[in-house]
């Protein structure tokens, strides 16, 4: 596959990444987007991906989530990608900052999704790696996020972009009779520019 442009989306074949401006700046492009959206989600999880819900999540969660999302992302809170093919959405990935005072310098990595049909094609690693680029434009010192512990593919990912694990609970994320540990990763942009100006 070729690396993903950030270019509109049209009829051809490549994906793109679009940022939140280019997604919800009209109301069209934003509903389609939250059908969309939906559609991958509940998908995701109906099929047992670790993305924080047990059962797939309706439309007006996902919708509410959309909207605190362009919220966020207006306000310099946050950061949405989004990877189409067409006009087809095939992955979507967002963080925000932290709203607790002591904690505003950083930011969260909260969900990254890609379609079941997009599997396999670099589409979940162009995302993470251009909402890492925007977290650094934005001055967030460390991005965090948290993963199933059986997600063996989406943690190498993350390592493989600079993310580290510094933290574990052992049996947390429960679903009925099965348990999985809850892993913790952050990339540390402070250490990064120390390292880059020494």
């Amino acid at each position: 596959m070729r690396p993903l442009t950030t270019d509109a989306p049209d009829a051809a074949s490549e994906p793109v990444l679009l940022d939140a401006r280019a997604v919800l700046a009209d109301s069209a492009r934003a509903a389609g987007f939250v059908e969309a959206a939906h559609r991958i989600l509940a998908d995701l999880v109906a099929g047992g991906a670790a993305l924080g819900w047990v059962d797939p999540p309706e439309r007006a969660e996902v919708a509410e989530l959309v909207e605190r999302v362009r919220a966020a992302t207006a306000s310099g809170d946050g950061a949405l990608r989004a990877a189409y093919v067409g006009p087809t959405l095939i992955g979507l990935g967002y963080w925000l900052r932290y709203a607790r005072p002591t904690h505003r310098p950083h930011a969260d990595l909260e969900k990254l999704a890609v379609a079941g049909t997009a599997h396999g094609r670099g589409i979940g690693r162009a995302l993470a790696a251009a909402l890492v680029d925007d977290a650094r434009r934005a001055g967030i010192e460390v991005l965090t996020l948290d993963a199933r512990g059986d997600n063996a593919h989406a943690l190498r990912m993350y390592r493989s972009l600079g993310f580290r694990e510094y933290g574990r609970l052992p049996d947390f994320v429960a679903i009925d009779d099965r348990r999985w540990d809850k892993v913790f990763y952050l990339l540390d942009f402070r250490t990064q520019s120390a390292a880059t100006a020494g």
